[in-house]
Protein backbone atom coordinates (compact mmCIF):
# COMPACT_ATOMS: atom_id res chain seq x y z
CA UNK A 1 0.00 0.00 0.00
CA UNK A 2 1.47 3.59 -1.21
CA UNK A 3 1.22 6.59 2.02
CA UNK A 4 -1.32 8.49 -0.16
CA UNK A 5 -3.16 5.30 0.36
CA UNK A 6 -2.75 4.32 3.37
CA UNK A 7 -3.62 8.29 4.01
CA UNK A 8 -6.77 7.92 2.49
CA UNK A 9 -8.01 5.21 4.14
CA UNK A 10 -7.37 7.08 7.30
CA UNK A 11 -9.66 9.37 6.27
CA UNK A 12 -12.22 7.32 4.96
CA UNK A 13 -12.41 5.53 8.00
CA UNK A 14 -12.38 8.41 11.12
CA UNK A 15 -13.99 11.57 11.96
CA UNK A 16 -12.14 15.14 11.08
CA UNK A 17 -10.32 15.48 14.46
CA UNK A 18 -9.23 12.10 14.58
CA UNK A 19 -7.87 11.96 10.61
CA UNK A 20 -5.84 15.34 12.52
CA UNK A 21 -4.53 13.85 15.65
CA UNK A 22 -3.60 10.71 13.58
CA UNK A 23 -1.80 12.91 11.08
CA UNK A 24 0.27 14.70 13.95
CA UNK A 25 1.51 11.44 15.66
CA UNK A 26 2.35 9.62 12.38
CA UNK A 27 4.49 13.42 10.93
CA UNK A 28 5.18 15.13 13.99
CA UNK A 29 6.58 18.84 13.45
CA UNK A 30 5.22 18.31 10.38
CA UNK A 31 1.87 19.14 9.87
CA UNK A 32 0.81 22.70 9.23
CA UNK A 33 -2.52 24.59 8.81
CA UNK A 34 -2.67 27.95 7.17
CA UNK A 35 -5.87 30.19 7.97
CA UNK A 36 -7.20 33.19 6.31
CA UNK A 37 -9.33 33.77 9.68
CA UNK A 38 -12.22 32.83 7.10
CA UNK A 39 -15.39 31.55 8.59
CA UNK A 40 -13.93 27.63 7.51
CA UNK A 41 -10.77 27.86 8.29
CA UNK A 42 -11.92 28.95 11.88
CA UNK A 43 -13.84 25.78 12.23
CA UNK A 44 -10.54 23.91 11.12
CA UNK A 45 -8.88 26.12 13.88
CA UNK A 46 -11.34 25.36 16.63
CA UNK A 47 -10.69 21.90 15.84
CA UNK A 48 -7.23 21.67 15.87
CA UNK A 49 -6.87 24.52 19.30
CA UNK A 50 -9.84 22.76 21.35
CA UNK A 51 -8.50 19.11 21.03
CA UNK A 52 -4.88 20.35 21.54
CA UNK A 53 -3.34 19.14 18.82
CA UNK A 54 0.50 19.73 17.87
CA UNK A 55 -0.63 21.35 14.59
CA UNK A 56 1.37 24.59 13.83
CA UNK A 57 -1.34 27.10 13.06
CA UNK A 58 -0.31 30.27 11.18
CA UNK A 59 -1.71 33.37 8.63
CA UNK A 60 -0.12 35.21 6.30
CA UNK A 61 -0.52 39.09 6.50
CA UNK A 62 -0.32 40.65 3.65
CA UNK A 63 -0.21 44.76 4.84
CA UNK A 64 -3.38 44.75 2.79
CA UNK A 65 -5.79 43.56 5.37
CA UNK A 66 -9.25 44.89 6.74
CA UNK A 67 -9.13 46.15 10.28
CA UNK A 68 -12.09 43.15 11.07
CA UNK A 69 -9.18 40.67 10.10
CA UNK A 70 -6.40 41.66 12.72
CA UNK A 71 -9.43 42.09 15.39
CA UNK A 72 -10.49 38.12 14.61
CA UNK A 73 -6.95 37.03 14.80
CA UNK A 74 -6.52 38.92 18.21
CA UNK A 75 -9.44 37.28 19.51
CA UNK A 76 -8.56 33.92 18.14
CA UNK A 77 -5.78 33.89 20.24
CA UNK A 78 -7.21 35.43 23.31
CA UNK A 79 -10.01 32.60 22.74
CA UNK A 80 -7.85 29.23 22.43
CA UNK A 81 -4.84 31.29 24.43
CA UNK A 82 -2.34 30.91 21.74
CA UNK A 83 0.09 32.59 18.98
CA UNK A 84 -0.88 32.04 15.63
CA UNK A 85 1.88 32.47 13.54
CA UNK A 86 1.98 35.65 11.44
CA UNK A 87 3.94 35.56 8.20
CA UNK A 88 4.72 39.12 6.30
CA UNK A 89 5.76 39.68 2.61
CA UNK A 90 9.61 40.69 2.35
CA UNK A 91 10.00 44.23 2.91
CA UNK A 92 12.38 44.56 -0.60
CA UNK A 93 9.55 43.34 -2.42
CA UNK A 94 7.09 45.45 -1.33
CA UNK A 95 8.95 48.67 -1.29
CA UNK A 96 10.19 48.06 -4.96
CA UNK A 97 6.38 46.99 -6.16
CA UNK A 98 5.26 50.13 -4.61
CA UNK A 99 7.79 52.47 -5.28
CA UNK A 100 7.81 51.22 -9.08
CA UNK A 101 3.91 50.73 -9.88
CA UNK A 102 2.17 52.35 -7.33
CA UNK A 103 -0.15 50.94 -4.72
CA UNK A 104 -3.28 49.86 -7.25
CA UNK A 105 -1.33 48.22 -9.70
CA UNK A 106 -3.13 45.07 -9.39
CA UNK A 107 -6.45 46.43 -10.83
CA UNK A 108 -4.54 46.99 -14.20
CA UNK A 109 -4.12 43.34 -15.48
CA UNK A 110 -4.74 39.72 -14.21
CA UNK A 111 -0.70 39.50 -14.10
CA UNK A 112 0.01 42.59 -12.21
CA UNK A 113 -2.63 41.47 -9.36
CA UNK A 114 -1.02 37.71 -9.73
CA UNK A 115 2.53 39.81 -9.58
CA UNK A 116 0.83 41.36 -6.06
CA UNK A 117 -0.27 38.08 -4.91
CA UNK A 118 2.92 36.28 -5.47
CA UNK A 119 4.81 38.68 -3.42
CA UNK A 120 2.27 39.10 -0.70
CA UNK A 121 1.05 35.81 -0.59
CA UNK A 122 2.82 32.77 -2.19
CA UNK A 123 6.40 34.19 -1.36
CA UNK A 124 5.82 34.08 2.36
CA UNK A 125 3.84 30.79 2.08
CA UNK A 126 6.83 29.26 0.66
CA UNK A 127 8.77 30.44 3.96
CA UNK A 128 5.70 29.53 6.06
CA UNK A 129 5.29 25.51 4.48
CA UNK A 130 9.25 24.64 5.03
CA UNK A 131 9.45 21.03 6.50
CA UNK A 132 6.38 20.66 6.05
CA UNK A 133 5.30 17.21 5.35
CA UNK A 134 1.32 17.83 5.58
CA UNK A 135 -0.54 20.98 4.49
CA UNK A 136 -3.83 21.59 5.62
CA UNK A 137 -6.98 23.70 4.43
CA UNK A 138 -10.20 25.23 4.85
CA UNK A 139 -10.41 24.91 0.98
CA UNK A 140 -14.61 23.85 0.30
CA UNK A 141 -15.35 22.35 -2.90
CA UNK A 142 -18.89 24.32 -3.52
CA UNK A 143 -16.53 27.71 -3.46
CA UNK A 144 -15.27 27.53 -7.27
CA UNK A 145 -15.52 25.28 -10.30
CA UNK A 146 -11.57 24.99 -9.91
CA UNK A 147 -11.92 23.29 -6.70
CA UNK A 148 -15.00 21.08 -7.24
CA UNK A 149 -12.07 18.66 -8.86
CA UNK A 150 -9.90 18.52 -5.73
CA UNK A 151 -10.58 15.39 -3.44
CA UNK A 152 -10.06 15.17 0.13
CA UNK A 153 -5.94 14.55 0.25
CA UNK A 154 -4.00 14.64 -2.74
CA UNK A 155 -0.10 15.71 -3.47
CA UNK A 156 0.98 19.22 -4.33
CA UNK A 157 4.27 18.68 -6.53
CA UNK A 158 5.06 22.50 -6.28
CA UNK A 159 5.44 22.32 -2.56
CA UNK A 160 6.46 18.40 -2.41
CA UNK A 161 3.60 17.85 0.45
CA UNK A 162 0.44 16.47 0.94
CA UNK A 163 -2.97 18.83 1.18
CA UNK A 164 -6.01 17.69 2.89
CA UNK A 165 -9.15 19.86 2.96
CA UNK A 166 -10.97 18.45 5.88
CA UNK A 167 -14.80 20.29 5.40
CA UNK A 168 -13.61 19.78 1.56
CA UNK A 169 -17.67 18.52 1.22
CA UNK A 170 -19.08 20.50 3.95
CA UNK A 171 -21.75 23.21 2.81
CA UNK A 172 -22.02 26.06 3.66
CA UNK A 173 -24.53 26.38 5.97
CA UNK A 174 -23.16 23.26 7.29
CA UNK A 175 -19.66 25.66 8.84
CA UNK A 176 -22.27 28.17 9.72
CA UNK A 177 -24.13 25.97 12.10
CA UNK A 178 -20.68 24.32 13.28
CA UNK A 179 -19.62 28.32 14.45
CA UNK A 180 -22.99 29.27 15.83
CA UNK A 181 -22.72 25.87 18.05
CA UNK A 182 -19.10 25.94 19.26
CA UNK A 183 -19.14 29.54 19.72
CA UNK A 184 -16.32 30.39 17.85
CA UNK A 185 -15.33 33.55 16.84
CA UNK A 186 -15.88 34.73 13.64
CA UNK A 187 -14.83 37.68 11.44
CA UNK A 188 -17.83 40.41 11.29
CA UNK A 189 -17.95 41.06 7.86
CA UNK A 190 -19.25 37.70 7.26
CA UNK A 191 -22.20 38.90 8.56
CA UNK A 192 -22.30 42.18 5.88
CA UNK A 193 -22.17 39.82 3.04
CA UNK A 194 -18.40 39.43 2.64
CA UNK A 195 -18.23 35.65 2.40
CA UNK A 196 -14.39 35.17 1.43
CA UNK A 197 -12.45 38.16 2.83
CA UNK A 198 -8.80 38.70 1.67
CA UNK A 199 -7.46 42.05 1.39
CA UNK A 200 -9.40 44.90 1.84
CA UNK A 201 -8.98 46.73 -1.77
CA UNK A 202 -9.59 43.25 -3.72
CA UNK A 203 -12.81 42.28 -1.76
CA UNK A 204 -15.98 43.74 -1.75
CA UNK A 205 -19.21 42.33 -0.24
CA UNK A 206 -21.16 39.64 -2.32
CA UNK A 207 -25.24 40.35 -3.17
CA UNK A 208 -27.47 37.80 -2.97
CA UNK A 209 -27.32 34.86 -5.70
CA UNK A 210 -24.20 36.17 -6.24
CA UNK A 211 -21.09 33.15 -6.74
CA UNK A 212 -19.45 32.41 -3.43
CA UNK A 213 -16.19 34.34 -5.62
CA UNK A 214 -17.57 37.06 -6.73
CA UNK A 215 -16.27 39.60 -4.00
CA UNK A 216 -13.07 38.53 -4.75
CA UNK A 217 -11.33 40.34 -7.60
CA UNK A 218 -14.57 41.18 -8.86
CA UNK A 219 -12.91 42.88 -11.97
CA UNK A 220 -11.74 39.86 -13.61
CA UNK A 221 -13.26 36.71 -14.88
CA UNK A 222 -14.73 34.58 -13.01
CA UNK A 223 -12.24 31.97 -14.33
CA UNK A 224 -9.54 33.28 -13.13
CA UNK A 225 -9.56 34.33 -9.24
CA UNK A 226 -7.22 32.58 -7.40
CA UNK A 227 -4.36 33.81 -6.07
CA UNK A 228 -1.81 31.44 -6.55
CA UNK A 229 -1.58 29.94 -3.05
CA UNK A 230 -3.58 26.59 -4.43
CA UNK A 231 -2.96 25.16 -7.51
CA UNK A 232 -4.86 22.61 -8.79
CA UNK A 233 -3.67 19.03 -7.52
Amino acid sequence: MTELQHLNNLIDRNSNIKVLSELARLYPNQVVFSTSLGLEDQVITDMILTSKLPIRVFTLDTGRMFEESYKTLHQTNQRYNTKIEVFFPEQQDIETLTTHKGLYSFYESVEAREECCFLRKVKPLNRALAGAKIWITGIRSEQSANRQEMSQLGWDEGHQLYKFHPILNWTFDEVKAYIKQHNVPYNPLHDRGFVSIGCAPCTRAVAEGEDFRAGRWWWEDQSKKECGLHSKQ
